[in-house]
């Protein structure tokens, strides 16, 4: 929709409630809020569409974040009543390193019951599935959880490539600047289609993000090497799609033996060169079916596939989909 925002149901503001632990992951709050504010804003009219609350839940008048950055709580918890349209979970550190304690759990529950749509940020879904609040749904959260997420909540179906994920009212998204993603389609699902995409020219940021997490993720990955000519090789690698990757070949570059290479990079880096080299080829078809109108085979030799029907096979094997299908959802 476009044009004016959405009448909202019943008439009145929509209550976003920002449930906030200690040691909350600053931009997992900030982002998203700036998002609704900035809506605020743009929406003009005597009544803003958003009311926004900052909720501590502990509660303490003081939030204390990761950063270092503390800030006021607009309430604690227990005294949140009534109606919330939205309940917005960010991260904490202390649940990306232990279970959520019990009774941030008995916090959230109290709080989901009364809600229209709950939402986390990146780590925030470990949050909700302590709480049960994700059993049975598709989620997501930063692509550094997504294994550790599915491995401790096997009733969750964890979407470890999405951006965000919605299974009925419950909204999950992945790591942390994804939270703004994931903000702006709640306002084009509250406001319409002008005032989202107004927002994003404002934050200077995509409306809908290309690709997934994987276009992070490959690179990402490799900056943890602790050689330097491991993260030099990746980086070169990402810029040479169409050469020659074999693993000799990267060997030599690296200045290695096959055996020492292959042995150091799958310790350094997690997986073996051959599955690192696919996964930067498959990243980078998804970015060109999503963003450019070049041809399959184009596509396939800037990539560094053999040929379009080698591309064809290692896409539909790793994404799942087969690459027409997938630009014509996506494109």
């Amino acid at each position: 929709m476009t044009g004016q925002a959405k009448d909202i149901k019943g008439g009145g503001k929509r209550r976003i409630a920002f449930l906030a632990f200690p040691q909350v992951v600053l931009l997992d709050l900030i982002g998203p809020w700036e998002v609704f504010s900035l809506a605020n804003r743009l929406a003009g009219g005597a009544s803003p569409p958003y009311d926004l609350e900052l909720v501590s839940g502990d509660g303490s008048a003081t939030i204390p974040s990761g950063a270092g950055i503390s800030m006021s709580s607009h309430r604690p918890a227990r005294y949140c009543r009534g109606v919330i349209d939205t309940l917005i979970v960010p991260a904490t550190e202390l649940t990306l390193v232990a279970e959520t304690p019990t009774q941030f759990s008995s916090i959230l529950l109290r709080l989901a019951g009364r809600c229209r749509r709950i939402v986390s940020i990146c780590g925030g879904a470990f949050l909700l599935a302590e709480a049960g609040l994700l059993d049975g749904k598709r989620a997501t959260t930063h692509w550094r959880g997504t294994e550790d997420l599915a491995a401790r909540f096997p009733k969750i179906d964890v979407q470890a490539d999405s951006i965000f994920v919605k299974d009925g009212n419950v909204y999950t998204s992945a790591g942390v600047t994804a939270g703004i993603d994931l903000a702006l389609a709640l306002v084009e699902e509250d406001l319409g289609q002008a005032i989202a995409l107004e927002c994003a020219r404002n934050l200077v940021v995509f409306m809908r993000r290309p690709g997934g997490q994987s276009q992070f993720s490959a690179t990402l990955e490799s900056q943890h090497a602790e050689r330097d000519v491991l993260n030099e090789l990746v980086a070169w690698a990402a810029d040479n799609l169409s050469g020659d990757l074999s693993v000799q070949a990267m060997a030599e570059r690296a200045h290695m033996s096959l055996r020492n290479f292959s042995r150091v990079f799958r310790n350094e880096i997690g997986q073996t060169p051959a599955a690192f080299v696919e996964k930067l080829r498959i990243d980078a078809t998804r970015q060109r079916l999503e963003e450019t109108d070049e041809s399959i085979d184009e596509i396939a030799s800037r990539c560094g596939f053999r040929s379009a029907d080698s591309m064809r096979r290692s896409f539909q094997r790793v994404v799942k989909v087969a690459p027409s299908d997938y630009r014509q959802r996506f494109r």
